[in-house]
């Protein structure tokens, strides 16, 4: 992982390079100083990844923005996306550092981006076709009937570009506005859709973050992004267990996998989902100490990736989620000491576990 600066921005930049020069970069970008205002801190945001794409002959195929208080962000960093033919998106987890904007970029080379009618977007490289959908909400009803709506409508996109749910989605995030008391309604559609779909414990499920968060519109209380993949044979995608350490989210009434990997052509995609500080009974561990849920959290993922034959060494970009934004010096420190090269974020986020005071997700990428 290489660290520099431009300017007042602080960027993690993560390159894969295949044997046919396809580059693949990952770009998580904070900013360091939070007495500017939002104007100046997008501006400075956006001027450093310009600048990255320009340097390394690349092009932006997915951006997500992590605001502060999307109300009143949203529609600037609208105003400065709007047109292009990559996936964007933005969700208020306010960045732990005390500013008002952090990035994750991902630039790759040699890559083609279409935004498709029914609002998917195809990223095409010599990494594979993948299809993303971003921001996707339907602001009436309760939480469980906002996940329906949502998670059919996502059925329709792929069955619209000759894909399904069970075979070729990889990984989605949902947000949830007051997770605390909205969680369960979620759950619930969640579970209910996918066993429609075949998802069940005795098949897969997808990898996934539940996590808190919220769009700008104040209804919204459920929103999914997701990405899937064509063109790869079933059998090449593969999930995550590390029952050693981890219990099947089955046993406590919810259904996404711990891990998911997908061999492509040449090289392995690894998925983790949001992951904390619990053991193979589905109890916390170290309650109230954000320091030992850190420890535990940081040894399950390390055993997700060993599982999927990569290491942390191979992480491209990780978030982690913060309950509490009195741990942030305390998190900061951990990570800085005891992994100084793990590239991530730390925004402000609930849990779906009051519990649970930290979440990390995470990508990595191998080359075989």
């Amino acid at each position: 992982m290489k660290k520099f600066t431009l300017g007042v921005v602080e960027m993690q930049e993560k390159v894969y390079s295949n044997s046919n020069n396809d580059k693949e970069i990952h770009i998580l970008s904070n900013i360091n100083d939070p007495l500017l205002d939002f104007k100046h801190q997008l501006s400075a945001i956006l001027d450093a990844w310009r600048q990255v794409a320009e340097t390394e002959y690349v092009k932006p195929v997915f951006q997500r923005f992590y605001l502060s208080d999307i109300a009143n962000q949203a529609e600037a960093v609208q105003d400065a996306i709007i047109g292009h033919e990559y996936p964007a998106s933005m969700i208020q987890q306010a960045p732990a550092n005390g500013t008002k904007i952090a990035l994750w970029a991902i630039y790759m080379t040699n890559a083609q981006t279409k935004k498709l009618e029914d609002g998917l977007f195809q990223v095409t490289s010599g990494y594979g076709c993948f299809y993303w959908s971003t921001c996707m909400t339907d602001p009436e009803g309760t939480p469980e009937e906002q996940t329906d709506k949502i998670m059919r409508r996502y059925i329709r996109q792929l069955e619209d570009n000759n894909m399904t749910l069970a075979q070729n989605c990889l990984r989605t995030w949902l947000y949830v506005n007051d997770i605390d008391n909205n969680y369960h309604g979620m759950v619930v559609a969640r579970n209910k859709v996918f066993s429609e779909q075949g998802l069940t414990s005795d098949t897969h499920f997808i990898a996934s973050t539940g996590i808190g968060g919220r769009t700008a519109n104040m209804h919204a209380l459920v929103t999914m992004e997701a990405l899937a993949v064509s063109g790869v044979d079933s059998s090449r995608i593969h999930y995550l267990y590390a029952l050693d350490r981890l219990n099947r989210t089955s046993e406590y009434g919810v259904s996404f996998e711990r891990g998911t990997f997908i061999d492509m052509s040449s090289c392995r995609k690894v998925f983790i989902s949001g992951t904390a500080s619990i053991d193979n009974k589905g109890r916390i561990v170290f309650e109230k100490d954000v320091l030992g849920q850190a420890k535990r959290m940081m040894g399950n993922i390390e055993a997700l990736l060993k599982e999927g034959g990569c290491c942390l060494g191979d992480v491209q970009e990780a978030v982690v989620y913060l309950r509490d934004l009195a741990d942030y010096q305390i998190l900061k420190n951990f990570f800085d000491v005891e992994y100084p090269d793990f590239p991530h974020l730390i925004v402000l986020a609930h849990v779906c576990r009051p519990g649970w005071l930290i979440e990390t997700e995470c990508m990595a990428m191998k080359y075989k």
